[in-house]
């Protein structure tokens, strides 16, 4: 097992390698870099400097004699070189990849162009958000969702099996986003009841309450967006988890285990369970973290939440490449230990699976 891990590790150097070159080249081709974004700013603000700090700023503060708008005669070029210094574009393409990674590989992800803030300060601010909908979409899917699809299993073919797996694909059908209007117009002061807050994971007021006031607002707050984010979770677990009891319900041991008058609750969760949630355990990690880090952008919007969605949408949008890359890399390199762990999750539910035999 310790060298199927070690083949892993190492695999992991040049997987997320090209998942940066395909994602650096590609980028090379879009029309408006960073550069571009700012330039129109600037030719659209009131003071053709404001808000550029450093050298950028001083190199352009002697270009013009007055504090007047100066966009119409365009920007001066020793101000548009020293921008371009400043965020690297002075270099070849091949020469900033170089040193992007050799950044990385340091995690050094830099700052971002324009919130003055580092990469890995931004994402910390904006996790709170993605642990709220990750974590609780995750443990509620598979709360709900396990014990729902061993009934089904159980009851095949019975009326409740039927309109079980009706609701479910209708709400797998419902898009998150409109689930998510629905709530808010039926739950947060749309049309009919103010039960629900309209937006934030906390009150104005959260720092003054008390402990167990501060555990009440949060769930009072997150209720909402998280039952929209986990809407159409349910029905790929669930008819994986029924799926999967069929498949070893039919298998002889179980039919040996009843012969021997073992009771169906012990014939269920003390054979057929093991056998049947492998599959499901042990993708809890991908499953999670698929979750955490995917971030829905529209209805980390409508709750107004500030998430890593939003933080990736607005990135892509402003070309802030520091941004872009930097959470790529981590989150990139975490999906790949993950899919490690999967594998070790595999083993560790079940001793029999050998991952090197099967390689062999």
């Amino acid at each position: 097992m310790a060298a199927y891990i070690l083949r892993r590790l190492l695999l992991i150097i040049p997987t997320l390698f090209g998942i940066m070159v395909v994602n650096f080249v590609l980028t090379q081709f879009v029309p408006g870099g960073p550069i571009e974004q700012v330039l129109a700013q600037l030719e659209g603000s009131g003071d053709v400097f404001e808000g550029i700090a450093g050298g950028a700023g001083d190199a352009a503060a002697g270009a013009t004699d007055t504090d007047a708008y100066t966009g119409s005669r365009g920007l001066p070029p020793e101000f548009i070189a020293e921008l371009e210094r400043e965020f690297g574009f002075d270099k070849p393409p091949l020469q900033r990849f170089i040193d992007m990674m050799w950044n990385y590989i340091r995690f050094d992800f830099g700052e971002s162009y324009f919130r003055s803030i580092s990469v890995i300060d931004l994402v910390i601010e904006k996790l709170p958000v993605s642990i709220t909908l990750g974590l609780w979409s995750t443990v509620i899917a598979y709360i709900v969702s396990i014990p729902l699809g061993i009934r089904k299993a159980v009851s095949d073919g019975s009326q409740f099996d039927t309109w079980t797996s009706a609701l479910i694909i209708v709400a797998y059908a419902i898009p998150g986003f409109l689930f998510a209007i629905l709530l808010l117009v039926l739950f947060a002061g749309g049309s009919y009841f103010q039960i629900f807050p309209l937006r934030g994971l906390t009150s104005d007021n959260f720092e003054n309450l008390s402990l167990l006031g501060k555990a009440g607002d949060y769930i009072w707050h997150i209720t909402l967006p998280v039952l929209a984010s986990t809407i159409s979770a349910f029905a790929t677990l669930t008819l994986l988890t029924k799926n999967s009891f069929l498949d070893e319900i039919k298998k002889q041991y179980v039919v040996t285990a009843r012969a021997k008058g073992l009771k169906e609750s012990k014939v269920l969760y003390g054979h057929v369970f093991r056998n049947a949630m492998l599959i499901i355990i042990a993708g809890f990690p991908s499953v999670f973290i698929g979750v955490f880090f995917a971030g829905s952008l529209i209805i980390e919007t409508i709750f107004s939440l500030d998430g890593l969605g939003r933080l990736g949408f607005e990135a892509a949008v402003a070309r802030d490449y520091p941004v872009i890359f930097g959470t790529l890399f981590f989150f990139g390199l975490i999906s790949l230990v993950v899919g490690i762990v999967s594998d070790l999750m595999y083993v560790f539910v079940d001793p029999r699976i050998d991952f090197e035999t099967r390689e062999g």
